[in-house]
């Protein structure tokens, strides 16, 4: 169900216990390849696929497609919300619907800079309304190592930005809006390793991936985002149903 898409008399009709579902994204530059609106494209993508899936089980508000994207900046075309201005709008979105009786809320995230403010903000909304289930997750994690293994083969066997795998799911996803001729491998690491780091992006890369896109291709998108859809499908299924807490 899309929330976007009832009438008021629809959702007073709903049960209030189906997962509501907020895809929070961003406006940000994606090196030379990939279009400003990459990670909202892509995380509403994945949050549509889930609905699909799980028609009468979960709720799907729009996405929030403006991110933490304040490391982006230099940049062009770049554009940000503040941390707190991020975090109300992500909070204000779900104690709407809170005041409209409903129980379980999921935020899945397409923009690595929204991680820690929609952690922060679950925890916040959890304090205050500890009967109420919230939890957060970026669509991507849903994907086991063993196939992030087998599918790519530059050396970083996971999502950075506009890399070997985003690139990828945009060329299944949306090949039009991809620069072919501008795929591009990119970015610096600190030497020797220090973790932990907070950078511009201006300073850990040259044109603004990160990654090693070049080997981006259509087929490996297929494959990365059909089982990061079957993963978080899987989860929110238990959300919904319903699962207890046991003993370790």
């Amino acid at each position: 169900m899309k929330l976007a898409e009832l009438t008021w008399q629809d959702v007073s009709e709903l049960p209030r216990d189906v997962v509501v579902l907020v895809p929070t994204g961003s406006l940000e530059q994606h090196g030379p390849h990939l279009p400003l609106f990459t990670d909202s494209l892509l995380v509403t993508a994945a949050a549509e696929a889930i609905e699909s899936k799980l028609k009468d089980r979960v709720l799907l508000v729009p996405t929030l497609w403006l991110g933490c994207s304040a490391h982006h900046l230099p940049f062009s075309g770049s554009m940000t919300a503040s941390f707190e201005g991020y975090e109300d709008a992500l909070i204000n979105v779900i104690e709407s619907l809170i005041a409209h009786g409903f129980t379980k809320f999921f935020v899945i995230n397409g923009h690595g800079g929204n991680s820690e403010p929609n952690g922060i903000a679950c925890r916040r909304l959890k304090a205050e309304n500890p009967d109420l289930t919230f939890g957060h997750s970026g669509y991507f994690a849903y994907i086991p190592d063993s196939v992030l293994e087998s599918v790519l083969e530059g050396p970083l066997k996971k999502i950075q930005h506009a890399c070997e795998a985003e690139a990828s799911i945009m060329l299944h996803l949306h090949p039009g809006l991809v620069r072919k001729d501008r795929l591009r491998d990119d970015g610096l690491k600190p030497d020797p390793e220090v973790r932990g780091l907070a950078f511009q992006f201006d300073e850990v890369t040259e044109q603004g991936s990160f990654g090693y896109a070049t080997q981006a291709t259509a087929e490996k998108g297929k494959r990365l985002f059909e089982a990061a859809v079957e993963g978080a499908v899987e989860e929110l299924s238990a959300l919904a149903d319903g699962f207890v807490l046991r003993g370790i």
